[in-house]
């Protein structure tokens, strides 16, 4: 006789109960990005709508700038850190292999021993993140689970590429995901584009840095170590951004049921500023949609962005409890994530 497995016992739902966000206290404008590039302030503004973005110090790591973020989301949640049951954090930016950050965080936190594992699903972590812990909030493995996205992109920026120096910031956003007796985050339309992975890539490998002989090291035009950093292919991915996505939007917005009116806020990834008015134009979003475009001040924190995003609309009072959201993250991968959700 097959032994039958008991099946789940979870919460019906679940939902966003709190969020937190860091932003390091450096502020970096555009004047200090010119020192390093032949451009102008006017320049980065009209292609990225970027006027100044937050770089970490360096007691701003990638794990304390996490526990900040952590920290104030829990308490926005109004539960304990020993009630989290699970740890999902995003990043592309801790250099450490392993172990996962997220184990770390959820001993200093007092997490006890929920589970805790990274990501590498770039801007689209977030997403994929909040999908993840849906599924074990609904499944019942764990009460209460973190999502981070945090980054150190300040680490991976060539100040000396035109293309890319100026979009970068650093910075941590928190959720904690939890029960819910109604539905309060949409189906995931996620995925990715693989054949199209070279649009957006570090530009050296790790293993490249390993070598018998210190003359075999890759070496920039100075000759000075190449040390890894971000490259894209910004039309490409502009394109890519503004087309394909906004059918995954839509996508999301069909599956939850929900049209364009009913939305009361949008939350892209804050990549770029044309990125995101020609997603709304695209979207046809009406006029009452309030529209994150923390990129302006934050510039594009990559996994972070989203959170992050969310907790200033929230706490300016621009967003407010109980409003309905489109999210949607994209990038490397070419990875992408889109939900409709309640926020907090």
């Amino acid at each position: 006789m097959t032994a039958k497995i008991k099946p789940a016992q979870g919460s019906p739902y679940a939902r966003i109960l709190g969020v937190g966000g860091y932003r390091p206290t450096r502020v970096v404008p555009n004047e200090e990005i010119l020192k390093h590039i032949d451009s102008s302030d006017e320049w980065i503004r009209s292609r990225s709508g970027i006027a100044t973005r937050h770089w970490a110090g360096p007691e701003e790591t990638v794990a304390e700038m996490t526990l900040e973020a952590a920290g104030k989301a829990v308490a926005d949640a109004g539960i304990t850190p020993g009630e989290v049951g699970a740890v999902i954090i995003s990043t592309v930016s801790h250099f450490k292999q392993t172990p996962a950050v997220a184990t770390e965080i959820a001993d200093r936190m007092g997490a006890g021993k929920a589970a805790a594992f990274d990501i590498n699903a770039g801007c689209a972590g977030f997403g994929y993140g909040l999908t993840l812990a849906k599924s074990l909030v609904v499944e019942g493995s764990a009460d209460y689970v973190l999502v981070v996205g945090a980054e150190r992109l300040s680490d991976l920026t060539d100040l000396t590429d035109r293309s890319t120096a100026f979009l970068f910031g650093d910075g941590a956003g928190a959720v904690i995901v939890g029960p819910s007796d109604e539905p309060a985050i949409g189906p995931a339309i996620w995925g990715s584009e693989g054949d199209k992975r070279d649009v957006i890539s570090q530009t050296v490998a790790w293993d490249d840095l390993r070598v018998d002989d210190v003359s075999q090291l890759p070496l920039d035009a100075s000759g000075g170590l190449k040390f890894p950093a971000l490259r894209q292919e910004g039309q490409t991915v502009f394109r890519w951004a503004v087309f394909e996505m906004a059918k995954v939007a839509q996508q999301a917005l069909d599956a939850a049921g929900i049209a364009a009116d009913d939305l009361d806020v949008f939350i892209p990834h804050q990549a770029n500023m044309r990125i995101i008015d020609s997603m709304v134009k695209t979207l046809k979003l009406p006029e009452h949609v309030t529209v994150a475009r923390d990129v302006e001040t934050t510039g594009n924190t990559s996994a972070a962005s989203i959170p992050l995003a969310m907790e200033r609309l929230l706490a300016t009072g621009q967003a407010k409890s109980g409003d309905t959201a489109l999210l949607i993250g994209f990038g490397a991968g070419l990875a992408y994530a889109a939900t409709v959700v309640t926020l907090p």
